[in-house]
């Protein structure tokens, strides 16, 4: 029997899951709500057989959707994450999970109630590139990691109900999570508003996390340039995953710094400077494997990879970001 998705927003991300889970196999895209009359006819056109609503309340009304996937601004996440926890459906959320951690905790603790599967779209971490990454990592061929420095900018799109922390910071803290599996331990961050209209649109972050790492985040709306480069330094090996990159997206570099001789004078370090490669990574569309996991994660009720507990902590970390931005970048423990 097929599983049957109702969908929550057919804006900007919409039609991209509406399409991921159309084409799944064993899923049917049952039901759209938007309150746009022009979106649902958007949704009319491409999927003629999907039942439209203009009230997402009467959709989730609907006994006969098993789930439901939020694409909403995150001020709309934790109502309609609760309503549909509630009428017992499996419940997929836009990032971020919600707009405050208190919110965020809610949803957890109301799907471990209900015995729901409540899952983040956090989309890098389904990436080919990001999966051989941590494959690299847990084989050991960069070393221990010391550092992860990431460059996040572009000309808009400018959000109206979140800065651009929220909106662009939260995909490295998802990396950040699945790539190093440690505690985020402190948070300290700048940034500013140069537009008027109240909301940071360039923010700098620096997170420490367990075992010594340090994680640097830069993210803005007013860049003339598109880049989404991220370097991972380890003790042996150094990686640049470039996102835009066509080809090559992750290119391993053999350089350091050698450390053994602790008798030597620092000047006189020695730096090693070997082969540079690039990895072969696999191009499926990351967004397919979101859904795809979403579905799997349903059938054998099963957690999530990113799920409550890795959006609830990085809710907390975007939260507490955003204290340091307005507190002249008061460092913060958490």
């Amino acid at each position: 029997m097929d599983l049957k998705v109702g969908l929550v927003g057919y804006g900007y991300w919409g039609p991209n899951l509406a399409r991921n889970f159309n084409d799944l196999r064993g899923v049917t895209l049952a039901a759209v709500t938007d309150q746009r009359p022009e979106r649902r006819e958007a949704v009319a056109a491409r999927y003629p057989a999907t039942r439209l609503f203009d009230d997402p309340v009467a959709m989730l009304d609907d006994a006969d959707l098993d789930a439901v996937v939020i694409a909403t601004p995150v001020g709309t996440h934790h109502a309609l994450g609760v309503a549909a926890l509630e009428r017992g459906k499996d419940v997929f959320v836009e990032k971020p999970l919600a707009a405050s951690s208190a919110e965020a905790e809610r949803l957890a603790e109301l799907a471990e109630r209900e015995r729901r599967v409540l899952m983040v779209d956090h989309t890098y971490v389904y990436a080919g590139a990001v999966r051989k990454i941590a494959e690299l990592i847990e084989g050991g061929e960069l070393g221990d990691v010391r550092y992860y420095d990431s460059l996040r900018i572009n000309l808009g799109l400018f959000q109206t109900d979140v800065s651009v922390v929220w909106d662009l910071a939260i995909h490295d803290l998802a990396l950040l999570q699945f790539l190093l599996r440690r505690r985020f331990r402190t948070v300290q961050a700048t940034g500013g508003c140069h537009l008027g209209e109240g909301l940071e649109n360039v923010a700098h972050i620096t997170l420490g996390l367990d075992g010594d790492v340090q994680a640097h985040v830069n993210v803005s709306w007013i860049s003339p340039v598109k880049i989404r480069q991220t370097i991972i330094v380890g003790d042996r090996k150094m990686l640049l995953y470039d996102d835009l990159e066509p080809d090559e997206k992750l290119k391993v570099n053999d350089r350091g710094v050698v450390f053994d001789d602790e008798e030597r004078p620092t000047l006189l370090r020695d730096y090693r400077v070997g082969d540079m490669w690039a990895p072969r990574v696999d191009r499926q569309e990351s967004l397919a494997g979101v859904c795809a996991h979403f579905v799997d994660c349903i059938r054998r009720r099963a957690r999530p990879l990113t799920g409550a507990a890795e959006g609830v902590e990085c809710v907390k970390v975007l939260e507490t970001a955003e204290w340091s931005l307005r507190h002249a970048g008061q460092l913060v423990k958490l």
